[in-house]
């Protein structure tokens, strides 16, 4: 295969063909699975590995378990060789506890993940085919239309009307119109318009374009390359980071100390060195990662159940946090099936030509589907065989206009439908009830007044207009003027039966929505008021205009509806919302939404959405329908609620123990427990934490926003491992003072103290209710009590022994079960007094 030329728009098709063993009828499926194999697959960055091995692998990369092994090594050459196997085999077993987890979960995503894949249409075999984006290969042939993503670098073969947004890469703010031509070699980037790019998305018009370049080859894919490109962090993500770190800093400090002072107090060096470690295991939830990850997918197979994919896992906390959506009406707000009211002429008069001329319009059309072309046509069938298509303009959002050029007869006329106002622009005459053509200056005013009646029936209002064309000829956007207009065609979609209640069930949750749509501000009065949101305020997007950022700041909060709204004024709705302290979603499903989407904190679109609104889109709805939003919201918030659950747990107990195991070793003549003990402990404390994923969630706790707060962790970190540790201490009084017990019974009774506490928590911290009110789930409850049984009965079994723990007496039981009891009840009074004063 020959070298690509490096200035590829410089080539002719044909030379490009030539070079790349390549046709205008595309390639054959097994030529494509060759280049497939041979160029990698289309991505701008290698597809993240979640192989068997990686991750099992993954699971032991952690500094603190690295060392741990390698002591554990050190320990079997000096010939210790129980306490070394135990220890490396609760390691293992820890590894693959989290590994069977993180399994599960990343397979489940991808699974997902491949619902609302993005795809294009390529010529393969002589046929069109809807492939994934990551198989289009250099040499295909795709085809391009509005709202699609282009999948490449490629050279255009054949085009009409196109329009590219190419924003990303050049930065141009409004679309670049591309054709088919040769340019020279040196072209700039930006007026290379025989070409489209990679990244970039289609506005309006239709092409046949060469791919030449893919991955990371491409213009995008260089740029990616040289900023390493990557979402920004979400709260969520900062804040695990930042508490990843602060852990991280108190264990180091910890275990140099104790290890140090441990030396310091002539006790044998390997032992303290892995008391040390064993320690340091303790202190850090090495599972919170997995954890994450399993709380993420699992919310994430749970959102799906409710018709809601998520592409990335990350917005699930984000989601959650929402407290304002924004939204177009179509679809969502309305039942988004579009119907004709009437076909009317300029006095308002039932007219059977405005309806023709409207069908013919919206039957000839070739861009992209939209519901009204499709009302029109399921309204009434007309017989257009003595009718034949001469040409077409397709629509864009800047002329707000479709023309088709229509051949009848001996008559060539063209015929343009849109937007009231835009269709007046192009008109300088009118046709009357009676047929004839007069000035439209003279009726402008009725025009206007028919307008404002429709539009505060809650009527949709375009424009229809002709103009009378020589034969057979070619138009150009240049035609649209000086033409006739002939009447109005108003269309309706209702609100949705339950929206209503929708809009409240939304309030309730703590989500306000706001409508931001392109129809007059008439239209979405009439519609918010059916609707019961307050129509005492609609901003539209003139005022917008003219209004600072400042003022927008300080008026965008009070108001629900936005109308007249053009599709660069959203991003900057979006951007006043999020300045203003809101967590935004934003719901939208048409080309001109991906700003708007990638703008706001939560991009939410539809599968049946245009590819570049949906690649844009965090969170992907299967149903265009503001109740499926609502389930996703509250599955949003569970896996948010269960997620902030093992950080507790993390932060309470298991840190309380270990913290005061650290402090009691350096005032007793032996080990408080030995290094295999504390892993054991560790290890038995992790397995109802690694259920929490399936826990409920009391209603309380997805009624209103929450967002990631690391003071109010840090707080509670610090005053529930206070409580955990005066009653540790209590535990060593009792065992040391009183009971008088020997190195292994007080390394017994605390490792039955410790575990049985640890684990009996969960239940009153994972619910600010007290724990007997608030039901848990399933798998944690029987994990936690069945932790707590097997404890209890640990040390009298053979694996006790080798563990190095004794039985005790059955008035120690005693005494250690009143301290958990007491423990339970104070960290229960804690739990209410915290809350009262924390707000979280």
């Amino acid at each position: 295969m020959d070298q690509i030329p490096p200035s590829f728009w410089s080539a002719a098709p044909a030379e490009l063909f030539d070079r790349l063993k390549a046709t205008a009828s595309g390639l054959t499926g097994k030529e494509a699975k060759n280049r497939l194999i041979s160029y990698g697959a289309n991505r701008l960055k290698p597809k993240k590995s979640s192989g068997t091995f990686t991750l099992l692998v993954s699971q032991f990369k952690s500094p603190i378990i690295l060392i741990l092994l390698f002591a554990t090594g050190l320990s079997l050459f000096l010939h210790n060789l129980v306490d070394a196997s135990i220890i490396l085999v609760i390691v293992v077993i820890s590894g693959l506890l989290g590994f069977w987890q993180e399994h599960g979960a990343s397979n489940a995503v991808a699974r997902l993940l491949a619902i609302v894949q993005i795809k294009a249409a390529v010529l393969r075999d002589g046929q069109q085919n809807e492939i994934p984006v990551e198989e289009i290969v250099p040499g295909d042939i795709v085809i391009l239309n509005a709202g699609d993503i282009i999948p490449g670098d490629c050279l255009l073969i054949e085009s009409k009307d196109l329009f590219v947004d190419e924003a990303m890469l050049t930065g141009e703010t409004f679309p670049v119109e591309k054709a088919v031509s040769v340019l020279p070699a040196d072209t700039p980037l930006a007026q290379r318009t025989n070409t489209v790019w990679m990244g970039t998305h289609v506005v309006s018009g239709n092409a046949k374009a060469f791919v030449v370049l893919t991955g990371k080859n491409t213009e995008f894919g260089k740029v990616s390359e040289r900023l390493k490109l990557k979402p920004p962090e979400t709260d969520f993500e900062r804040g695990i980071r930042r508490f990843g770190y602060f852990l991280g800093e108190v264990t180091l400090v910890l275990v140099v100390i104790i290890f140090a002072i441990n030396v310091y107090l002539h006790r044998p060096v390997l032992e303290s060195f892995l008391f040390s470690l064993a320690l340091a295991v303790g202190l850090t939830p090495q599972l919170l990662p997995a954890i994450i990850s399993i709380n993420l997918a699992h919310g994430a197979k749970k959102m799906a159940e409710k018709k809601v994919i998520v592409k990335r896992l990350a917005s699930i906390e984000n989601f959650g946090s929402m407290n304002v959506i924004c939204s177009d009406k179509t679809g969502t707000l309305t039942e988004g099936t579009v119907t004709v009211e009437s076909a009317l002429d300029v006095s308002g008069n039932s007219n059977e030509k405005v309806f023709l001329f409207a069908y013919l319009n919206a039957f000839y059309e070739t861009g992209f589907t939209n519901p009204i072309d499709e009302a029109i046509l399921n309204h009434r069938k007309l017989d257009l065989a003595d009718y034949q298509k001469q040409d077409e303009i397709p629509y864009d959002f800047l002329r707000k206009r479709l023309t088709i050029a229509v051949k009848h007869g001996d008559a060539h006329f063209m015929v343009t439908k849109g937007a009231l106002k835009n269709i007046l622009e192009v008109c300088s005459s009118a046709e009357t009830s009676e047929g004839n053509i007069t000035d439209i200056d003279s009726l402008s005013d009725q025009i206007q007044k028919h307008f404002e009646g429709f539009s505060n029936q809650g009527f949709r209002t375009l424009g229809i207009a002709y103009k009378n064309i020589p034969r057979e000829t070619l138009i150009s956007k240049t035609d649209e003027a000086g033409m006739t207009f002939i009447g109005f065609l108003t269309l309706f979609d209702p609100p949705k039966p339950n929206i209503v209640e929708t809009i409240a069930s939304l309030k309730k949750l703590g989500v306000s929505l706001k409508i931001i749509t392109g129809d007059n501000h008439l239209v979405a009065a009439s519609l918010s008021k059916k609707m019961g949101l307050s129509d005492n305020k609609i901003i539209a997007g003139p005022e917008l205009r003219q209004m600072s950022d400042g003022a927008l700041l300080r008026q965008v909060g009070t108001v629900d509806v936005l109308a007249e709204i053009e599709p660069n004024q959203k991003e900057r709705i979006i951007i006043a919302l999020r300045k203003a302290g809101n967590v935004v979603g934003y719901m939208g499903d048409g080309i001109n939404d991906a700003s708007a989407l990638h703008a706001a904190d939560v991009g939410i679109s539809v599968d049946t959405a245009a590819d570049v609104a949906k690649d844009a889109a965090d969170i992907v709805l299967l149903e265009k329908d503001l109740g499926v939003l609502i389930q996703g919201v509250r599955e949003g918030r569970t896996t948010f609620a269960n997620t902030l659950k093992y950080v507790f747990m993390a932060t309470s107990a298991n840190f309380g123990n270990m913290f005061s195991m650290a402090g009691i070793s350096l005032f007793i003549p032996f080990l408080p427990l030995l290094p295999k003990q504390i892993l054991l402990t560790n290890l038995m404390t992790d397995f109802p934490e690694m259920t929490i994923a399936t826990d409920r969630v009391d209603e309380e706790m997805v009624n209103y926003p929450r967002r990631w707060d690391i003071k109010a962790i840090r707080k509670f970190m610090i005053t529930f491992g206070l409580v955990s540790s005066v009653f540790d201490y209590l535990t060593f009084g009792l065992l040391l003072l009183i009971l008088r017990a020997n190195e292994s019974q007080f390394r017994t009774g605390w490792f039955l103290e410790s575990v049985i506490s640890a684990s009996l928590i969960v239940l009153v911290i994972r619910s600010r209710k007290p724990f007997f009110r608030s039901k848990p789930g399933k798998y944690l409850l029987i994990a936690t009590l069945s932790i707590a049984i097997l404890t209890l009965i640990f040390p009298f079994t053979p694996l006790g022994t080798v563990f190095g723990f004794s039985p005790l007496r059955f008035s120690t039981y005693l005494f250690l079960l009143v301290i958990v009891a007491l423990y339970i009840f104070a960290a229960e009074i804690t739990k209410r007094i915290f809350y009262r004063k924390v707000r979280f």
